[in-house]
């Protein structure tokens, strides 16, 4: 399997006043390049926790052992600005929700420029290029006009795909997505699915997948992992996990699933789904509902665009000439 991403033993405790409370206990997983590694468990497992660990956010107070790997580089040993250079450039998130991951003052166009002027270094003009490529790639429609709109202009399902797209802009190794479509209406969750492994065939990403929901993982992951009490106890080929479960709590986990009839089952079940459609019900091709002209304020011209960038509290402000 071509490296990715390899997550040897590591535990995680948080210290508080009466000691430390251990989180994870000894997780191991790899995710190849290529690959969809699922982790899947019911609420407070510690699937999102493995997730930000893997990139410096754990919580205050946290202790950390173990080791991981990055294309071969530990990721352990790296403190400070070269931590802060791999999250979003080496290494790319999507959050749960899209609603609270984007930043409802700030443009689209904003958001995915200061992202890739950031890590790579370009000029403005190459980030527009950059970002309208990210956008072309998840398949948010629009042109430039879309880089001058606000989140709230965009459906649910696109907004995941913005962030989708933020989160691939600067080309990452590996993709970590967490709960990516909890959010959203089935026909739209299945359009992100099919979105997701896409990505996964055309660009090589090494992604690992993070849910509740087995019905999901099945439709996307090349391998899952069950996790329970901050533990990994069954890990393997989606279809031997699925079918031959080992672990007592992965099939009370299979068990609670809906009919076969219900929800997403299979790889299968994607067949025939356009990666770049809404999954939208009412036939709008963009999956984006008509822009509200009460809500819509004079845009920025491409130039005018170009030349803003962040303040960091919310504001956009001309860049200094």
């Amino acid at each position: 399997m071509t490296p990715g991403l390899r997550i040897d033993s590591l535990s995680l405790s948080i210290r508080g006043e009466d000691g430390l409370t251990p989180i994870l206990d000894r997780v191991s997983l790899q995710v190849g390049r290529g690959e969809v590694q699922g982790l899947a468990g019911e609420s407070g497992s510690g699937k999102t926790i493995t997730g930000l660990t893997v990139i410096g956010l754990e919580p205050p107070r946290a202790e950390v052992t173990g080791r991981i790997w990055l294309d071969g580089e530990d990721l352990m040993a790296i403190t400070g600005r070269s931590l802060n250079a791999i999250r979003g450039r080496r290494v790319g998130m999507v959050f749960q929700d899209p609603t609270t991951s984007l930043h409802p003052q700030l443009t689209v166009g904003a958001q995915l420029t200061d992202h890739v002027r950031y890590h790579l270094g370009v000029s403005r003009a190459e980030a527009l290029e950059r970002a309208q490529t990210a956008l072309d790639r998840v398949g948010v429609a629009g042109g430039r006009e879309t880089l001058r709109r606000y989140p709230h202009e965009f459906s649910g399902g696109q907004r995941q795909r913005i962030a989708i797209a933020i989160a691939l802009a600067c080309e990452p190794a590996v993709l970590i997505a967490d709960e990516p479509t909890t959010a959203l209406d089935v026909t739209v969750q299945a359009g992100v699915l099919a979105l997701i492994r896409s990505l996964v065939d055309s660009l090589g990403l090494a992604v690992l997948f993070i849910t509740h929901d087995l019905g999901v993982m099945s439709a996307v992951a090349d391998r899952v992992a069950i996790m329970r009490r901050g533990r990994i106890v069954e890990n393997g080929e989606r279809a031997q996990v699925f079918t031959a479960p080992a672990h007592p709590y992965t099939r009370e986990l299979l068990a609670s699933l809906p009919g076969a009839t219900g929800g997403l089952r299979s790889r299968a079940d994607l067949a025939g789904i356009d990666p770049f459609g809404s999954g939208d019900p009412t036939g709008d091709p963009t999956g984006d509902r008509p822009a509200d002209a009460a809500l819509v304020r004079d845009r920025p011209a491409d130039d005018d665009l170009a030349g803003r960038e962040s303040t960091g509290d919310g504001r956009e402000e001309a860049a200094d000439a």
